[in-house]
């Protein structure tokens, strides 16, 4: 039987199904008026098709892109309105990338390791064919024969071919960069109904193998295990729980590939039941992703990410949609969708939108939640606790391939959508031309992914795994306990013991819910033990202005870097001074609230006041400050601190409320190999404990410990009590 079209998005069905609808649909009906809006002054504006010359922001990589964008609205518009006009622009446009592909050569600008020939790089290609092969699946009736295989033999399959083929580095791997070109490979395959193609998206290109040595653009090594092929790319970048290996912004990313071949294949191949793959790891995958967000749906920068990206991306319409219709129709995606204010032109969209309309939306509530890393979740993970607006983001994940940062067992800290406590993110103008191309920038090496760009320890000014990609990609850290059931208390905690040869740390991180305390505050509790003896750095990269601290230091007559290599080389050090309290005290105000950390410091640690900025003549990082806990000397020992959120303060009626600590006193009361106990005293007096069981994580386990001639009992591996 000849393949019907349109089959891989829209569908013939779903297209009647569309049409009776129109003009009873608010959400659908506003996105379809805004894209005919957008399309009808494109082509009002006519074809351009240059030949390539720049990188990414230059004008003729922007103008492919929005190109390949109008032809697949414009094959959208053409199916739901019945408009010729619209099939003869694809058309057209089509024709002349036709006439141009026949003799185009590689891409000018030589950067990549992977030239396109539309683009500097073969991703950007990739991209363009996902898109235009939806545009040709919703013309391919209007095309008589010979304008078909006059396009298959010119365009489509030599570009198919040269993502593929001719581009085994770029094709041949487990990244979101080969996903991208798995699924263009697919469509178009699909499209043409090229068993050939199809199979070399799903599977790979037979009897090609890499080059052990080559890298990618961002300095990261190839695959070099022989994987390859879409559902390789299902297969191992996302553990169970439906986490993405190279964190949420490069998942954000490449969401759009994967889902969107998936509902193709859906379309056209249901018996692959592609939907169903690894226990339905895409579709957990978009539930993941959507709790990988703050509450104002900013993704939590994870290794190389952009802040800002959020669910209002186009993918992640494509995401939620699609979700929703092929998931098991979740209310809480309504309300993203609502909030989103646009659906996808398909049968998904329109299901999505019928829920709106129908008043089937629910808040999607993002609870805490532990998304383990690694094909089978044996690779480290991703805790998160939320409590009363406060959100933990705990990263104790593997490597992340080529995206990822030196920075095991670090964490950010938000509240009600902004940062508290910073990750960094990437170090990158993305598609601003004057910034390098808009691609990444030499910082991203030398400052964010080095492990003193986070909040984690730092072991004699070296990084994590010695900041070697080939290394880091062998070890991960280990989930000791996570527990978010009880509400006075969540808890997460992980140990790592390859990031430094001979030592061992273990992070216990909780937030905690306590009467008379404002907000609940978080506990932070580091353990090292190291067989040598070293100089320990423990940074908190705060936001904000600093309100008061009290430790007396000293600020340098001239700003000089606090090292030379690792990091520090970008960090001008502002202020120093000495820890002479048991107790140090530091305290900052930001979007109206006050934060207090209190630590428990010992007599000779150091407090450095530092700034993100030196050494970097082209203003390629942003100057914000961060403080660090310095101590040296020293082989096992415990780094326990506090964050309390608290009090405001208004610029209107300039009035401070509650501008200070709640905490009258942080103390280590147990620090031994099997325990360690944390005295926490309030201002009023009133005294709560904390103890962690540091060997036996087991929920059943049975505890006795004597402190202070007071014996404790409890089951489980930690206890508090107030």
């Amino acid at each position: 039987m000849a393949q019907e079209h349109p089959s891989l998005i829209l569908t013939k069905a779903g297209v009647q199904n569309i049409r009776a609808e129109l003009g009873n649909v608010p959400l659908f009906d506003a996105s379809l008026e805004k894209l005919k809006q957008e399309v009808d002054a494109e082509i009002a504006l006519g074809i351009d098709t240059p030949v390539p010359q720049d990188y990414s922001g230059g004008y003729t990589h922007e103008r492919h892109k929005r190109n390949m964008v109008v032809m697949q609205q414009a094959g959208v518009l053409y199916q739901i309105l019945d408009d010729a006009k619209y099939a003869k622009y694809v058309k057209d446009m089509l024709m002349q990338y036709e006439a141009m592909y026949k003799t185009l050569p590689l891409h000018p600008k030589t950067r990549s390791y992977a030239r396109g020939k539309l683009f500097w790089q073969c991703l950007n290609d990739s991209n363009w064919l996902v898109y235009v092969s939806q545009a040709y699946d919703c013309i391919y009736d209007y095309l008589d024969k010979a304008e078909r295989k006059k396009l298959e033999k010119n365009l489509f399959r030599p570009f198919a071919d040269h993502i593929s083929v001719d581009s085994p580095q770029f094709y041949q791997r487990v990244h979101n960069h080969s996903t991208w070109g798995n699924a263009a490979v697919g469509m178009i395959g699909l499209v043409m109904n090229d068993k050939e193609l199809i199979d070399r998206a799903l599977y790979g290109i037979k009897g090609v193998s890499l080059d052990k040595t080559a890298k990618d653009d961002d300095g990261g090594f190839l695959n070099k295990d022989g994987k390859a092929g879409f559902l390789a790319n299902i297969e191992e970048p996302f553990s169970p729980d439906g986490y993405y290996n190279e964190g949420p912004y490069y998942q954000r990313y490449a969401m759009y590939p994967f889902l969107i071949f998936a509902e193709g294949l859906h379309n056209v191949k249901p018996e692959l039941k592609i939907f169903e793959y690894k226990d339905g790891v895409l579709l957990k995958s978009i539930d993941a992703l959507l709790n990988l967000s703050d509450a104002d749906g900013d993704f939590f920068p994870l290794n190389d990410g952009q802040k800002g990206m959020s669910y209002y991306n186009n993918a992640l319409v494509t995401a939620v949609d699609i979700s929703y219709y092929f998931g098991n129709q979740d209310p809480g995606l309504l309300s993203i969708a609502a909030k989103q204010n646009k659906v996808l032109l398909d049968d998904t969209g329109l299901a999505v939108a019928l829920g709106v309309k129908n008043g089937k939306a629910q808040p999607f509530e993002k609870k805490s939640i532990n998304l383990s890393d690694g094909p089978e979740g044996k690779q480290g993970g991703v805790g998160i606790l939320r409590s009363d607006g406060l959100e933990l983001v705990f990263k104790y994940a593997s490597q992340g391939s080529s995206h990822g940062h030196y920075d095991k067992l670090s964490y950010s800290y938000y509240e009600n959508g902004n940062e508290v406590l910073q990750d960094y993110g990437l170090a990158r103008f993305v598609n601003i031309e004057q910034k390098g191309g808009g691609n990444y920038l030499k910082e991203n090496k030398t400052w964010a992914k080095q492990t003193v760009a986070h909040n984690t320890l730092v072991q004699n000014e070296q990084s994590h795994y010695q900041g070697k990609y080939d290394i880091g990609s062998k070890y991960h850290p280990n989930l000791y306990l996570f527990d978010s059931s009880q509400e006075n208390i969540q808890i997460v905690s992980a140990t790592e013991t390859n990031a430094y040869p001979g030592t061992k740390m273990q992070r216990t991180m909780a937030i905690i819910k306590q009467d008379g305390f404002e907000k609940p505050f978080m506990l932070d509790i580091l353990k090292v033990t190291s067989d040598s003896t070293n100089q320990y750095d423990l940074p908190f990269y705060f936001m904000g202005q600093v309100v008061k601290t009290n430790v007396d230091y000293k600020i340098p007559n001239t700003l000089e870097p606090l090292g030379e290599h690792n990091g520090y080389q970008h960090l001008w050090l502002e202020g120093t001074g000495m820890t002479n309290n048991e107790n140090t005290k530091f305290s900052w105000l930001d979007n109206g609230r006050f934060y207090t950390m209190t630590s428990a410091t010992l007599p000779n640690d150091e407090l450095k006041l530092v700034r993100i900025g030196a050494n970097d003549p082209e203003f390629n990082l942003r100057r914000e400050a961060g403080v660090i806990l310095r101590r040296k000397d020293i082989n096992n020992t415990l780094f326990v601190s506090t964050i309390e959120s608290h009090g405001s303060y208004s610029p209107v009626s300039e009035l401070a409320i509650n501008s200070n600590s709640n905490i009258q006193e942080l103390k280590v009361v147990v620090d031994t190999a099997a325990y360690t106990a944390i005295e926490i005293t309030a201002i009023n007096d009133e005294t709560s404990l904390f103890i962690i069981a540091n060997t036996n994580n087991s929920k059943e386990a049975e505890h006795k410990l004597k402190i202070n001639d007071k014996n404790y009992e409890w089951s489980g591996s930690y206890h508090f009590n107030k």
